[in-house]
């Protein structure tokens, strides 16, 4: 069994640790604030800490040459940075902003919609997300990659975008386009976080023998 290590042992790693042996893998590390284990031996770790670790925690995992996935959100900033750590030290990474197969399938059905609609000028276009109230970038990153993609696929009036936070809500994205003739609403709705442990599980997987940076959409539907 390959060895998984954890870092970042929140609400999400404690997960993926009782997930982990379903994916064939071994946990032999759990790292956090105050429990520092080593990652000798680790074939693969899964980072889910909080953004402002990210940075540090990749140069780390990437000078041992372990291959890496960076489920945490909130630190895509610095996406040019950790692409270079780990280009220098030819490591291996997969990143995202949400790591849901659902929701990887419902990007690409928002970013076809927007391509079609790019020459329908009396459509509008708006995005909108709600989390729970501990999530710490809003709007959140996955919002602001679908933003993204339905810009590149031609859309380029204006998409307005709002985030809510409140309660315990594991999350919902919507995207929708309007005009005085009808609406079409496009949502995915996330029932708990337990899609985003098997995703980043199946990342973890997939990245073992690999070398450079991918998305996660590279690991569902190839590069």
């Amino acid at each position: 069994m390959p060895n998984l290590a954890i870092v970042g042992y929140g609400k999400m790693g404690r997960l993926i640790d009782q997930l982990a042996s379903e994916y064939g893998f071994n946990v032999s590390a759990r790292v956090d604030i105050g429990r520092e284990e080593s990652l000798d031996g680790a074939d693969v770790a899964l980072e889910f800490s909080m953004p402002s670790a990210v940075v540090e925690n990749v140069n780390k995992i990437a000078a041992l040459r372990i291959p890496l996935v960076v489920g945490t959100t909130g630190w895509f900033d610095h996406l040019a940075e950790v692409k270079a750590v780990i280009e220098t030290n030819g490591s291996a990474l997969v990143w995202s902003p949400n790591f849901s197969i659902g929701m990887n399938v419902f990007t690409r059905l928002a970013t076809e919609a927007a391509r079609m609609f790019q020459n329908q000028p009396e459509y509008g276009a708006w995005a909108w997300e709600i989390h729970h109230i501990t999530k710490k970038d809003a709007p959140s990153g996955t919002l602001l990659k679908l933003v993204e993609q339905m810009k590149a696929a031609g859309f380029q009036r204006n998409i307005d975008a709002s985030s809510s936070r409140a309660g315990a809500h594991p999350g919902t994205h919507e995207i929708g386009f309007d005009s005085s003739a009808d609406t079409i609403t496009l949502r995915h709705t996330a029932r708990s976080r337990e899609g985003f442990a098997r995703g980043a599980l199946k990342a973890a997987q997939w990245i073992i023998g690999r070398k450079g940076c991918y998305e996660f959409s590279d690991v569902l539907f190839g590069g």
